[in-house]
C-alpha cells in the first residue's frame, strides 16, 4: 500500500510537466522497484522485436557464445528485418545476438531458437518459462523474433512486465555490453558484417542501451535503459509513433528535476535522535535514499515511534503519506549499567513516545 501511495504521489508531480503520446507506458527505476510515472502498465499488447530482449538473454543463459552455428533454410524464410545470412553460413552465437539486438534481425532469432532449443515452438514454450520465473504475469511468447502468426496473434506483454525483464537482463554483463553497443564489426567464413543500433537513442552519454521494434499491427514499440543520478531506470512505450523523442525527453526531465535523495543516514541517525532528546544508543542499519523531484523534497517528514526500549522504527512521509519504514536498533553494548537496571527494574512504568521531526 505504502508504495502505492508513493507512486500516486510521485506521478502527479510527473504528469505536469511533460505529455507523453502513448497511453501504454512506463518509465521504472530498476534499483529501487519504484514505477515513476506509468499508464495502462498492466495491459498486454503487441510488443513486436523487443521480444528479442527475452531471445537474447535465453541464449546467453542457455548457450555457449563461441559455438559456430550453420545456417539453415529455417532461418532464410522468415520476414521482416534481416541480417540476411545465407544458406550454410558459419556464424558464432555471439555474432547472431549482436546481429539480433543492434539490426533486430528475424533471420538471427530463428537461428538462435534452433541452437537453443531446436525448434521455435520449443524455444517460445522456454520464453513463457522464463517469463513466470521472473514474474511477467501479463506477458505470452509465440517466437523469438516478435512477427505475428498468419492467425494475427503475436508476441504480448504489458509496460511493467518489459521492464521486469529489462531489469532482469541487465543483471547479465554480457547482455549489458551488447544492449549498449553502438557498432558490431563480425566476420563468417562468408562476409564480413558492419551493424550499427537502431537505438538512436545511444549518441546521449547516459543512455545505457535499448531495443527497438515495428510491426503493422504493434507499431512501434520501444524499451531504452538510462542511468540517471546513479539510478538505473527503463522506459518501455508500446504504439508510440514518437517514441524516441518522448523517451529522451523523459530522461532530460528526470536529468533535470530529480535527484536521489538521501532521507536516512545511518551514519548521523544518533545525532538526529539526540536533537529530540532521545539520548539512548540507536542506530539503523542503512541509508534510505528516495529518487524525488527536487520541488517535493520538502515535503518529507520523518516520525519516530518507539514502543519499548527494543522496538522502534522511523516513518517517513511523502506530503503526509506513508512511503517507508525503518527499523531502530539498540545497541545495548552502549547503555550505562544505571540504565540497565533501570530498564529491569522500572520498563513497565516507562511511557514511550513518539517524535515527529
Amino acid at each position: 500500500m505504502k508504495k502505492i501511495i508513493l507512486i500516486i504521489i510521485v506521478l502527479l508531480s510527473f504528469t505536469k510537466v511533460y505529455a507523453i503520446s502513448t497511453s501504454s507506458y512506463i518509465v521504472y527505476n530498476m534499483n529501487t522497484d519504484e514505477i515513476i510515472r506509468g499508464s495502462s502498465i498492466h495491459s498486454p499488447r503487441l510488443i513486436a522485436s523487443v521480444s528479442k530482449i527475452m531471445t537474447c538473454i535465453i541464449a546467453i543463459e542457455n548457450g555457449n557464445l563461441d559455438d559456430v552455428i550453420s545456417i539453415n533454410i529455417d532461418s532464410l524464410k522468415v520476414t521482416g528485418s534481416s541480417i540476411y545470412l545465407s544458406l550454410n553460413e558459419k556464424i558464432t552465437l555471439k555474432d547472431l545476438l549482436y546481429g539480433l539486438m543492434l539490426r533486430s534481425g528475424n533471420d538471427a532469432a530463428v537461428a538462435i531458437s534452433n541452437y537453443i532449443s531446436g525448434s521455435m515452438e520449443e524455444f517460445a514454450n522456454l520464453m513463457n518459462e522464463y517469463s513466470k520465473k521472473i514474474g511477467m504475469n501479463d506477458t505470452h511468447f509465440y517466437n523469438s523474433h516478435g512477427l505475428e502468426l498468419s492467425n494475427g496473434l503475436g508476441n504480448t506483454s504489458s509496460p511493467y512486465d518489459l521492464a521486469k525483464l529489462t531489469q532482469y537482463a541487465m543483471k547479465n554483463s554480457t547482455f549489458k555490453e551488447i544492449f549498449q553497443t553502438k557498432r558490431y564489426v563480425c566476420k563468417t567464413n562468408m562476409k564480413t558484417y558492419h551493424w550499427d543500433n537502431k537505438n538512436k537513442l545511444l549518441k546521449y552519454d547516459y543512455i545505457t542501451g535499448g531495443k527497438t521494434g515495428y510491426t503493422l499491427k504493434a507499431k512501434r514499440t520501444l524499451v531504452t535503459t538510462a542511468l540517471i543520478h546513479n539510478q538505473n531506470i527503463v522506459i518501455v512505450t508500446l504504439n508510440d509513433a514518437n517514441d524516441f523523442n518522448d523517451h529522451n525527453e523523459i530522461y532530460k526531465l528526470l536529468l533535470d528535476n530529480y535527484e536521489y535523495y538521501k532521507v536516512l543516514d545511518k551514519n548521523n541517525i544518533l545525532k538526529d535522535l539526540r536533537e529530540l532528546n532521545i539520548i539512548d544508543n540507536y542506530y539503523i542499519k542503512d541509508d534510505y535514499y528516495l529518487f524525488i523531484h527536487k520541488n517535493d523534497i520538502d515535503k518529507i517528514s520523518l516520525e519516530y515511534h518507539f514502543i519499548s526500549k527494543d522496538d522502534g522504527y522511523i516513518l517517513v512521509l511523502l506530503d503526509n503519506q506513508k512511503i517507508h519504514k525503518e527499523k531502530l536498533y539498540l545497541n545495548k553494548e552502549k547503555i550505562s549499567w544505571f540504565k540497565k537496571i533501570w530498564y529491569t527494574l522500572f520498563e513497565k512504568r516507562f511511557i514511550w513516545k513518539d517524535y515527529k521531526k
